[in-house]
């Protein structure tokens, strides 16, 4: 079998998909709650930052990967307007269920589907952006999931990958002191679960760079790649554009 890694252990492959379906499984009621906590509501900045960059527009069709509690396909709905579509998907059942009743108590009834990235259930050319925020660092084979994204974009498409990625120099120290001894710890606070919060700073950490996930996503096919980091670095949000 072959190894991959889950934060900073290493597993076969069929393992990390197990492990990542209980951490969300794990931190799916309080995981915005915990966004807040995270990111001290600078997670909101960022989103709205990335549904302006994607430039979505009445009559498209949004793909939303790894949309979890729903806030990013909520805002993309309001922006595709009646002859649009929104697809709102999630590999963990968990997660898109609590998306989904947010997104019904906003009044928005969007089509839902449990789906994992490196297989997309939909044809070739389909939609006219892709998003995934705060999703691919969880995934096993990132190439052969953005080699998706690039298959159901529509030429002239953008992928929108929005991820936390690698912080300023000056900024690190401190950056992995917060991460390793403070939000642990609000996790076990807030969602009584200390360990789904380790992993998630560890898998920050094993997430390709702003320049690897860069040339990544032009290895997988995106004619056009740049990225535009925010708050020193703490998030990237990286655009893909299939030519």
């Amino acid at each position: 079998m072959s190894s991959t890694h889950f934060g900073f252990q290493t597993v076969d492959e069929t393992e990390k998909a197990r492990r990542v379906r209980g951490v969300f499984d794990a931190v799916a009621p309080k995981y915005d709650v915990m966004n807040d906590l995270m990111s001290a509501g600078l997670h909101r900045a960022w989103k709205a930052y990335t549904v302006l960059v994607g430039d979505v527009r009445p009559g498209h069709k949004v793909l939303d990967i790894a949309g979890g509690t729903g806030d990013m396909a909520l805002a993309f709905s309001k922006k595709v307007g009646s002859t649009g579509e929104v697809v709102h998907t999630d590999i963990n059942a968990a997660m898109l269920s609590t998306g989904r009743d947010r997104l019904i108590n906003a009044g928005v009834n969007l089509p839902t589907t449990v789906c994992d990235a490196e297989q997309l259930p939909f044809g070739d050319a389909v939609f006219d952006r892709v998003c995934v925020a705060f999703g691919l660092r969880n995934m096993t084979h990132k190439d052969k999931a953005l080699a998706e994204m690039c298959r159901v974009l529509k030429p002239g498409g953008k992928l929108l990958v929005l991820e936390f990625s690698q912080v300023a120099q000056p900024l690190r120290k401190a950056y992995d002191w917060y991460s390793f001894n403070v939000l642990p710890k609000l996790g076990k606070l807030v969602a009584g679960d200390e360990a789904s919060y380790r992993y998630l700073a560890e898998s920050i950490r094993m997430h390709p760079p702003q320049e690897q996930l860069k040339a990544l996503m032009r290895n997988s096919g995106f004619g056009h790649v740049d990225y535009h980091n925010m708050t020193g670095g703490i998030a990237a949000l990286h655009v893909g554009i299939k030519c």
